[in-house]
C-alpha cells in the first residue's frame, strides 16, 4: 500500500505500525539496523532532525521501500549523473538499486 509521507512525523507513524504488525521489538528493528533505541524512537515519534541516511536504514530493515516520483524529463539528467558518480567512484546507491531507465 502505497501512502504519502509530508512530514518526518507520517513516516515515524508509519515505521512505527509496520514494526508492531510484525511483532519486532523497537531495540531489536534498531540493532539489525546499526542505530540506537534512542535513534529509532526519535525516528518513530517524528523527531524533525534525525539524520535520513540512518532513517533509510530503519525503514530497509522492516522491509519498507523507499522511492520518489522525478518527472520524466529529468530522468536523463539524472542518468549522467548516476554513470558521473559511478565513474567517479562516488555513487552512494545500494547494490541491489535499479538503474534509470532511459527513454
Amino acid at each position: 500500500m502505497k501512502i504519502p509521507i509530508q512530514s518526518v512525523a507520517e513516516l515515524g507513524r508509519a515505521l512505527r505500525a509496520v514494526r508492531r504488525s510484525s511483532g519486532v521489538r523497537i531495540d531489536d528493528m534498531a540493532a539489525t539496523a546499526g542505530v540506537s533505541k534512542q535513534f529509532a524512537s526519535d525516528v518513530e515519534h517524528g523527531k524533525p532532525t534525525v539524520q535520513f541516511d540512518r532513517v533509510i536504514k530503519l525503514l530497509s530493515e522492516m522491509g519498507i521501500p523507499v522511492s520518489i516520483d522525478i518527472p520524466s524529463e529529468a530522468q536523463e539528467e539524472l542518468f549522467r549523473l548516476q554513470e558521473k558518480a559511478a565513474a567517479s567512484g562516488k555513487l552512494t546507491a545500494s547494490p541491489d538499486s535499479k538503474p534509470v531507465e532511459r527513454d
